[in-house]
């Protein structure tokens, strides 16, 4: 007797997961939510800690953690052909921009550093496109650069006189951090979000932790609780939570897409900066966050980045859990 098979009914209500595009502005929000901590945290940290001994300890203690859970999770090491963009990523993120803002932060203020990070998502965007192939339309480029403008202007009441080293500074730790954000970006299609991190960090550790252990101060712990837990977060938030969620929206929604949820940044920040340091939030800085979403939504839209592999962890789920109608029916029959 034959066996008719129906079609299966396409127009049937999803239950299962969010698309792939949603999760990764889902991680890519959370990543920078995180992100928006880490000046507040500096400033706080700087109030006990020289910036070298900081940038050192930020990075050796996140190699440490990193290194211990690369082990327990038994992560295979990364191929040849790995070392060079970690060594990139590292030399941006873990040790480049922590260095130069904690530098820069003692010649200039918040404010002034703003503007700085308004250019974040434009320079992560132009390193993607090298880096990745990228090539989103002019009108994405022009609202990029829109969004910069927007949060240049929020920031220039507060701007003051220019201050070389500072603006040297800041403007080198945006160049290096868009640098790493985008190989890293690249390197999690291959690694995965967390190990990229992970792997950057231990690959540090040579450097950062003889640094730290050099720049030790005589009595680190009797140092103000604020230092304290500024370093704390720099350490755990800013060099390795971060980062798993921000680099596996990298790698999920595209480079040049995903970086404009940065140009939330700078007006998150200062909301932590309230909250923490007793800031005001003035009206204006309303206005020009509301402008800023505008500008990321219509980024998003515009991008439109090609649908990318799924990170290396999450093939062998997605293998487990698929499988055909077809397939199902013949182990029936």
């Amino acid at each position: 007797m034959p066996i008719t098979i129906s079609p299966l009914r396409t127009s049937a209500r999803r239950t299962g997961p969010a698309p792939a595009g949603s999760r990764a502005w889902i991680d890519g929000f959370l990543g920078v939510l995180i992100f928006s901590a880490s000046l507040p945290a500096t400033r706080l940290a700087l109030t006990g800690f020289d910036p070298i001994f900081l940038t050192a300890a930020r990075a050796a203690i996140a190699g440490c953690v990193a290194g211990a859970a690369l082990l327990l999770l038994r992560q295979r090491l990364p191929g040849r052909a790995d070392l060079v963009p970690l060594a990139v990523v590292a030399g941006g993120v873990v040790v480049g921009f922590p260095l130069l803002t904690a530098l820069a932060l003692r010649h200039v203020g918040a404010a002034h550093a703003v503007v700085f990070v308004g250019i974040l998502p434009l320079a992560t965007a132009l390193f993607g496109a090298l880096r990745s192939g990228e090539r989103p339309p002019r009108a994405f480029w022009a609202l990029s650069a829109l969004g910069a403008a927007v949060i240049a202007a929020f920031a220039a009441p507060g701007f003051g006189s220019l201050s070389g080293p500072g603006d040297g500074l800041m403007l080198a730790a945006i160049l290096a951090c868009g640098l790493g954000y985008a190989e890293g970006g690249v390197l999690a299609r291959r690694l995965g979000g967390w190990q990229v991190i992970a792997w950057a960090n231990v690959l540090a550790l040579p450097l950062s932790l003889p640094l730290a252990l050099a720049s030790l101060p005589a009595a680190p712990l009797a140092s103000p609780p604020a230092a304290l837990a500024g370093l704390a977060y720099v350490s755990l938030f800013s060099m390795l939570i971060g980062f798993v969620f921000w680099y596996r929206a990298l790698a999920r929604g595209g480079i040049a897409a995903v970086s404009q949820l940065q140009l939330l940044q700078p007006f998150l920040g200062l909301l932590v900066s309230a909250l923490v340091l007793g800031e005001v939030i003035e009206g204006r800085m309303l206005v020009a966050a509301l402008a800023v979403a505008a500008c990321v939504a219509g980024a998003r839209r515009l991008a439109a980045p090609r649908r990318s592999p799924p990170a290396p962890q999450d093939l062998a789920s997605t293998s487990t859990s698929r499988s055909s109608p077809l397939s199902t029916l013949n182990s029936r029959v």
